[in-house]
């Protein structure tokens, strides 16, 4: 009998899943919410499922003692409380329930900009505290106003459809979208700085990532609209709090209604704490009744079928397949990922087509797990990277505009096994190209017109520079002087003393200062970092 543990509170119809499982035989389960570290580790060993939410941290030192673990479910979006790379390697599924807290959050952050127009928390406060401030408090209107989104995936989608019912004028960033699907879902593209000079409200809608961190620091939020305000139900770290805060507190920004901070809880002196245009809830995007339920409930049905009917639904790291195919494909999906999260990397425009050509004996077998996981890689740093999985990778592509083509050949230029990924996009089409050497070893072997050999992992500092004697020197001493360890280098060159491309992988964290001063030296040519 498969033995499931559930080691947060979970809504009761989730539960009776269980129940009627149970009831049949094909499982059992165990509710013990409140688990400490310690008795999760000594427990686990005995269970073949754990359904979490947010409270339990599941540790690689938890993954390592779950012997019979097959499958971790969360209850939610979110699985950045899951050690996912640990649970990968030792083949355990993690299922997420994508959908079932977009609508929620959506609202959420339509209630933050209706509140923070009409201040209506500093209004509570005031009659609760015996004044009546009507002239203090006169508030802004909605209808006729600029809505600027910054990032229209699920959440931002449903965002827009709101906005324009309180007929709001919708305008949005994203870089990878088209145009024709930004017009279907009715918005007008623009570029992240006219947003933000144009919209009376700013809502944010993407994932963070290195690329997203601190996205609206002081420039940014200088270049905002003055008497504008700002919504954050989308991740803490995107906006740079203390660059916020004295734009609130000079009056350049009106207000500003945040769900998610750096730090949660924030810290008691946190300056937007105590700024009386600013609104604040504790991260209550996706906590509904509704929301609850519907979470509960489907990641209960999907441990379930996984157990018993050995179906996958909603998993962030491995495809439904045979145990046998997997086992064959698991360097492949390895580097499909890899090089679709590399091409993200390298995009400016949204993308139009992706193209995986397969070369050698991997051509033999059924790949579209490989192409569904290229397209996760991919998505993975373009969208709200919690919803993508192996499941709507592919369809997620579809609803933004981007063809999808998938192809074997014998060629394999000069690898037993190779896989090429092309992205095009309105102006351009890159090509990254990775290799499978024996069973278990990957390696980026061509990006563009540079041939290589290089492992496609951690950070790695993408040069391209001409190809002239001391560029690797000044490169070095230039990571020395700012204590950023250098861990290996690959270089290719199109041709002796013409343009070269090097890559080096460092330990550390390159900040842009000293991505800048790359920038400047006379033979770079272009200096950014990867996350692979």
């Amino acid at each position: 009998m498969h033995r499931v543990l559930v080691s947060d509170k979970l809504a009761p119809e989730g539960l009776r899943v269980l129940q009627d499982a149970a009831a049949t035989g094909s499982i059992s389960f165990d509710s013990r919410p409140g688990l400490s570290p310690a008795d999760l580790i000594a427990a686990i060993g005995e269970y073949d499922a754990l359904i979490v939410r947010s409270g339990t941290t599941v540790t690689a030192e938890v993954i390592a003692a779950a012997t019979r673990l097959r499958a971790i479910g969360r209850a939610g979006i979110g699985v950045d409380n899951i050690d996912v790379g640990a649970a990968t390697r030792r083949g355990i599924a993690v299922m997420n329930t994508p959908g079932g807290n977009n609508v929620t959050t959506a609202e959420h952050a339509i209630s933050m900009m209706l509140a923070l127009a009409r201040s209506i928390p500093q209004a509570t406060a005031s009659m609760r505290a015996g004044k009546w401030e009507k002239s203090k408090f006169t508030g802004s209107e909605i209808s006729g106003k600029i809505l600027g989104l910054v990032g229209i995936g699920n959440i931002g989608k449903l965002v827009a459809e709101r906005g324009r019912g309180l007929k709001m004028k919708v305008i949005a960033h994203d870089p990878f979208i088209t145009e024709e699907r930004a017009a279907e879902i009715g918005v007008e593209l623009a570029p992240l700085d006219e947003v933000l000079a144009r919209a009376d409200f700013v809502s944010l809608h993407v994932p963070l990532t290195p690329d997203t961190r601190n996205l609206l620091g002081p420039t940014q939020l200088r270049n905002m609209k003055k008497g504008a305000r700002l919504i954050n139900c989308a991740r803490g770290g995107i906006v740079n709090e203390a660059a916020l805060a004295e734009a609130l507190s000079s009056g350049h920004l009106a207000g500003a209604a945040l769900d998610v901070f750096e730090e949660e809880p924030p810290r008691p002196d946190s300056p937007l704490l105590s700024l009386e245009n600013v609104i604040c809830t504790p991260h209550l995007g996706a906590a509904t009744e509704e929301a609850q339920v519907n979470v509960a409930v489907a990641v209960a049905e999907q441990v379930v079928d996984f157990l018993v009917r050995d179906v996958t639904r909603n998993a962030v790291n491995v495809p439904s397949v045979s145990a046998e195919l997997l086992e064959v494909l698991r360097p492949y999906l390895k580097l499909g990922e890899k090089l679709g999260a590399l091409q993200a990397q390298l995009l400016e425009q949204a993308p139009t087509e992706v193209k995986v050509e397969y070369g050698g004996e991997v051509a033999t077998v059924d790949v579209h797990p490989v192409t569904v996981a290229v397209l996760h890689g991919l998505l993975d740093r373009l969208l709200e990277s919690s919803t993508v999985n192996y499941v709507n990778a592919r369809e997620l592509a579809r609803e933004r505009g981007i063809k999808i083509t998938e192809s074997r050949t014998a060629q394999t230029g000069g690898y037993v096994n190779q896989v090429k990924v092309s992205v095009r996009t309105a102006d351009k089409e890159s090509e990254v190209v990775g290799a499978v050497f024996g069973r278990e070893v990957v390696r980026l072997v061509r990006v563009d017109r540079f041939h290589l050999e290089a492992v496609p992992e951690g950070r790695i500092l993408m040069l391209h520079n001409r190809d002239v004697p001391g560029v690797v020197g000044a490169v070095g001493t230039l990571l020395g002087e700012a204590k950023v360890n250098i861990a290996g280098l690959e270089l290719g060159r199109e041709a002796v003393g013409g343009i070269a491309l090097s890559l080096v992988h460092v330990d550390d964290e390159v900040p842009q200062a000293v991505l800048g001063r790359l920038r400047s030296l006379p033979e770079i040519l272009s200096a950014d970092l990867l996350e692979l």
